[in-house]
């Protein structure tokens, strides 16, 4: 399948995936600490974007999602890369991993490990944050994005540091969430979404100390899940890419080095 990417850099291959919502770009803070050492291709999923939706009567699903990837990765003759992802993204990396098609997993966040309630408390979050990009008339947007103090307001229960966020990817962000087509489908998936199968390749998961949409008591299911410790990425929120590339782009350098 063809889907929208930016590639950069040279090395073993690193597929980012991106959270439900979200762009490719949500990765720009550390693709160029990433690219150093690897060939990053970072992805938008089908109906996310600029990437075309899925085929007609294709439902949006993590496990459809993880198929479109597998697809996309073929069609660029990708063959067994690493793959990390956020939230969704983190839940799809698992899923490649637990179909054994990827050299390794690092998932940030990774949706899943949650109880209904947390599952039904993170849906409201994001249909309301949804709804306000529907909603807000583009000049007040773009005022709030402007602003610390309006940026701290509108995204920050996705990242814990949002005055670093820089006007423009607040604004391409909100975008991105209004405009995907495939996020209403998805979101309602999430009823039904459990922790993903074992993993056949080595995997990392970390999960940011002030997450406020995936709790951090999920972090200890998936720990008993993977039967290992879970990173804690100390001052990151849900989307730590933003908080603190560095520390990210360390964690994933380090998960793809298996």
């Amino acid at each position: 399948m063809e889907l929208a990417f930016e590639r950069r850099g040279d090395g073993p291959p690193l597929v980012l995936l991106h959270g439900i919502g979200h762009h490719w770009q949500a990765w720009e803070p550390v693709i160029d600490l990433l690219a150093r050492s690897r060939d990053v291709i970072a992805v938008d999923f089908p109906g996310f974007g600029v990437s075309p939706p899925l085929p007609a009567g294709t439902p949006y699903t993590p496990e459809t999602l993880a198929d479109a990837v597998e697809s996309f990765c073929a069609h660029l003759g990708v063959r067994d890369p690493h793959v990390a992802g956020n939230s969704l993204g983190g839940y799809v990396a698992l899923t490649l991993a637990a179909r054994g098609v990827v050299r390794t997993a690092t998932a940030l966040s990774p949706a899943g490990f949650w109880v209904p309630s947390e599952a039904r408390l993170a849906q409201a979050m994001l249909l309301a944050l949804r709804g306000l990009t529907r909603t807000m008339p583009p000049e007040r947007t773009e005022a709030l994005a402007r602003s610390a103090v309006g940026r701290t307001m509108s995204m920050g229960f996705i990242v814990a540091r949002p005055a670093r966020m820089t006007p423009e990817a607040v604004i391409a962000g909100g975008r991105a969430l209004r405009d995907a087509v495939g996020f209403d489908e998805t979101l309602r998936s999430f009823r039904a979404v459990v922790p993903p199968g074992r993993p056949k390749v080595p995997i990392t998961i970390a999960w940011g100390e002030h997450d406020r949409l995936l709790l951090r008591r999920q972090a200890v299911r998936a720990a008993k899940w993977s039967e290992q410790r879970v990173k804690l990425l100390r001052g990151c929120g849900h989307v730590p890419m933003s908080d603190d590339p560095e520390l990210v782009a360390r964690v994933l350098l380090e998960g793809s080095s298996h």
